[in-house]
C-alpha cells in the first residue's frame, strides 16, 4: 500500500491552524521529528504532487505534533505508541480545535507514520492501530478518585521541592487548571480570604476558580515555609518557582506530574491535564451542572465541554456491565 492517501483525499484546512514560523521552530526544536518530517514532505511534494498549501497544513500539523514530544521530553519517533497519538489527538481537542482540524492531524499521523514505516525508518507504525478510529471516541485519560489519592500522598511534604509539587498537583486537581495557566499563576493572582484563584486562559481570557480547603491549606504553607526557600528576587511574583529562582516551566511540570505517579504505582501515562479531565469528569460524575463546569474549565464553547459526558457514560457502562446480572 502507498504511503500516499492519494490527490483526492489529501485534507488541507482552508487555514492552518497553526502559523508557519511557530511550526517551523517546533520542528526545529525537535531534531529527529524535523528530520523525519523533511523527508516526509519532499516525498509528498515531488513524488505525489501536492500543493504548497497542503505541504504548509502537513508542517502546520507535524509542528504541532513535535511541540507536544518536546513539552513531554520525548525525543525519539521510536518510543511513540499509540497511546501518545491519542493523547495528542485529545489535548488537541481540548485546546478547543474544530472537528476538522482533528480529523486533518488524524489523517497527517497515519500518512507520515505509515510512510516511515514503509522507508524502514520505523520497525513499528504506532497509528496503524488508530486508522478507523471515530474522533467521538479519542477520549483523555483519567484517573479515579483512589488514584487520585495515591498521587496526592506521593510528594514528601516535609522537603521543599515536595511540598511544593504537593501543592502544584492539589491546583492541578482542584481547580483544573491548564498546564500553561499552573505555569503562569502569578502571587497576585490568589484571592485567599475569598477562597478562590484566577485562571489566565486561551486569548487571555480570565476566569475565578473557586479554591479547595486542601489547595487553601497547602497554598498558604507554601507561600509561608516553602516559596521563600527558593530565594526568589523581590521582583519575581510567579507563584510556583524552581531551584533556579525562576517560574516553572511546562517541562518540569510534565516531570513532576509522571514521577511522583510513578511513585505512587499508576501505571498510566500521566500529564497536568490528566488532573484537569479528572477534576471535570469527577465533578460531573458528583452531580455538578455541564454549564458550572465548562465555566471552571474556561472553554468558550460547551459542545468543548460536553466530552466529558462522553466519559462518564462510559464509567456507567462499566458499572453497569460489573453490577447488572443481564449485562
Amino acid at each position: 500500500m502507498s504511503a500516499s492517501p492519494g490527490k483526492g483525499s489529501a485534507m488541507a484546512p482552508s487555514s492552518p491552524d497553526t502559523d508557519p514560523p511557530t511550526a517551523a521552530l517546533a520542528l526545529e526544536a525537535h531534531p529527529a521529528l524535523c528530520a523525519a518530517a523533511d523527508l516526509f514532505l519532499d516525498y509528498i511534494a515531488l513524488e505525489c504532487g501536492y500543493s504548497e498549501h497542503t505541504i504548509s497544513a502537513y508542517r502546520n500539523d507535524l509542528g504541532a505534533f513535535a511541540g507536544f514530544l518536546t513539552e513531554r521530553g520525548i525525543d525519539k519517533l521510536d518510543t511513540v505508541e499509540r497511546t501518545l497519538l491519542l493523547d495528542f489527538l485529545a489535548a488537541s481537542r481540548e485546546a478547543g480545535l474544530a472537528a476538522a482540524t482533528l480529523s486533518h492531524r488524524l489523517v497527517v499521523l497515519r500518512v507520515f507514520f505509515r510512510h516511515l514505516r514503509q522507508e524502514r525508518l520505523l520497525d513499528i507504525d504506532p497509528a496503524a492501530a488508530i486508522a478507523s478510529a471515530r474522533l467521538s471516541r479519542i477520549l483523555p485519560e483519567l484517573l479515579s478518585e483512589q488514584e487520585i489519592t495515591a498521587l496526592l500522598a506521593a510528594p514528601r511534604r516535609e522537603t521543599d521541592l515536595g511540598h511544593r509539587d504537593l501543592t502544584i498537583l492539589e491546583f492541578l486537581y482542584g481547580c483544573g487548571l491548564r498546564a500553561s495557566e499552573l505555569c503562569g499563576l502569578r502571587l497576585d493572582d490568589l484571592d485567599l480570604e475569598s477562597r478562590v484563584v484566577r485562571g489566565r486562559g486561551k486569548g487571555r481570557k480570565q476566569r475565578l476558580i473557586p479554591l479547595g480547603s486542601r489547595a487553601q491549606e497547602e497554598v498558604v504553607a507554601y507561600l509561608r515555609d516553602t516559596r521563600p526557600s527558593f530565594n526568589p528576587s523581590p521582583t519575581e511574583r510567579h507563584l510556583f518557582l524552581t531551584r533556579r529562582r525562576g517560574p516553572l516551566n511546562r517541562r518540569t511540570l510534565y516531570e513532576l506530574v509522571r514521577k511522583h505517579a510513578k511513585n505512587a504505582g499508576i501505571m498510566k501515562k500521566l500529564s497536568p491535564h490528566t488532573l484537569r479531565h479528572s477534576f471535570a469528569t469527577h465533578l460531573l460524575s458528583n452531580g455538578a451542572p455541564l454549564r458550572l463546569i465548562q465555566e471552571m474549565l474556561g472553554h468558550a464553547d460547551i459542545a468543548t465541554t460536553q466530552i466529558y459526558t462522553h466519559v462518564d457514560a462510559k464509567r456507567l457502562k462499566s458499572i453497569h456491565a460489573s453490577f447488572h446480572p443481564r449485562a
